[in-house]
């Protein structure tokens, strides 16, 4: 591995088993040598060789003892969904590796460990367990990372978080912010690959320039349906260019044995949690679609056992769910149900609305589906979307959820569902093309 005072060496990076070429150049990396390394070793369809269950990044370099982190001071970037598939934690086995250098852990929204609720963290901290040092990164710009990484004395960063498939899920910012500081301080880069639970379809509308926060930084579809590993490629060959200066020496650890056509529960991976409120599976399924709801002064679930599927308000009531279940949407039936948040919006009231049971996960459209409950929604008077004081000139959370006024704005008008969705339609298209280069797993039929 390179350090940062010295030039990047040459790669070999191998895409199903063969050279790459074309999408690797095109993702800023180069070749070399003529054996592809253990870690690398995948069958033309992105299945084992010989086949087996599905094996994440982090065990396929595990399997090699960690082989490609040697002779380079790590930082590792990760949270409590970077495990194994026996749930050891990888900085936990890393640490056991006399060979290997961890130089600091970084710590994403939640916490390295994950103790700490939505917009929280856990500060800069020794581990108990393994005594290294963890730095608290969550919120920190450009400048504050490059701080962090500088004083840690990081040479090669490390990459290893469970991402649920949404745009606005912050941890798909830490790796950009990340890869960009990396690329200006002449760090190597690896990712260690999971999939995208929610499977590789495309949807959503494109984020514009002048709504980009930090839940959505950059101009991608609000269902990006990739990996991290494929849009750490994506930012390498849309982004870095422009925002550092030039490319970034990055390295994917790709999965073993996933198609983008399947979904989270059919692999028979552990969930850890990657936030307190993404309890299942199930949820980050929901989660794409039914966010839209922290945009509104409608409940998305916090504060119950069934965030972002329990969705309701005291001033709704049983009629919502009627209607919208009269709509028979693909996928999905919305059963009628009251809570009481704990926490959040409505705390110790009850709210009446749906829980969203979702009945065919490939046939289900969360982003339709919860465009459908918004339109819906409008019926009833005390419906208000959600304003935020400390930003006069772009006031509607909703605005930065979905990307622009255009959601809102049409659904104000009157626009129904359908309509909303076909807006979006061209740049969904134009994204997939965008995105084709940068892929490594085949099978996408949305």
């Amino acid at each position: 591995m390179a350090s940062s005072s010295h030039p990047h060496p040459t790669r070999r990076t191998l895409l199903g088993g063969v050279a790459a070429s074309g999408a690797a150049v095109a993702a800023g990396l180069t070749l070399s040598g003529d054996a592809a390394p253990a870690w690398a070793a995948t069958g033309a369809s992105g299945s084992t060789q010989g086949g087996g269950r599905l094996r994440t990044g982090a065990e396929v370099a595990a399997a090699d003892d960690w082989s490609m982190l040697r002779g380079t001071k790590l930082g590792i970037f990760s949270n409590p969904t970077g495990i194994l598939r026996d749930t050891r934690h990888i900085v936990d086995d890393l640490a056991t590796h006399d060979d290997l250098d961890i130089v600091g852990v970084f710590g994403p929204e939640h916490g390295f460990r994950g103790s700490a609720q939505a917009g929280g963290s856990e500060g800069d901290t020794m581990d108990p367990r393994t005594g290294l040092p963890v730095y608290d990164a969550y919120g920190a710009n450009q400048d504050k990372l490059a701080q962090l990484f500088t004083k840690a004395g990081v040479e090669t960063m490390v990459f290893d978080i469970q991402d649920v498939g949404a745009r606005f899920y912050t941890y798909i910012w830490t790796l950009y912010n990340s890869m960009v500081v990396a690329a200006r301080l002449g760090l190597s880069y690896v990712v260690l690959d999971r999939p995208n639970p929610i499977g590789g379809r495309a949807d959503g509308a494109l984020m514009t320039a002048g709504y980009t926060s930090g839940v959505g930084l950059k101009e991608i579809v609000q269902q990006h349906g990739m990996t991290v590993g494929e849009l750490a490629r994506f930012y390498n060959g849309e982004f870095l260019p422009e925002a550092a200066g030039s490319q970034l020496d990055l390295e994917v650890v790709k999965v073993q044995g996933w198609q983008p056509d399947s979904r989270a529960q059919e692999h028979g991976l552990p969930w850890p949690p990657p936030s307190p409120n993404m309890p299942t599976a199930d949820t980050a399924l929901a989660y794409v679609g039914t966010c839209f709801f922290e945009g509104t002064n409608i409940s998305e679930g916090r504060g119950t056992t069934r965030p972002f599927e329990l969705i309701g308000a005291p001033y709704l009531d049983y009629q919502w769910g009627d209607r919208l279940n009269a709509r028979n949407l693909p996928g999905v039936e919305f059963r009628e149900a009251y809570f009481v948040p704990t926490f959040s919006k409505y705390v110790d009231e009850t709210c009446a609305g749906v829980q969203v049971h979702v009945t065919d996960q490939r046939a289900y459209h969360p982003i339709r589906t919860a465009v459908a409950m918004l339109v819906e929604a409008t019926r009833y008077d005390e419906f208000a979307w959600r304003q935020d004081s400390w930003d006069l000139e772009r006031p509607f959370w909703i605005d930065k959820l979905s990307g622009s006024p255009r959601l809102r704005t049409m659904i104000d008008a009157g626009a129904d569902a359908d309509e909303v969705v076909g807006a979006w339609a061209d740049e969904v298209a134009a994204f997939e093309a965008q995105r084709e280069p940068y892929l490594l797993y085949p099978g996408r039929r949305g």
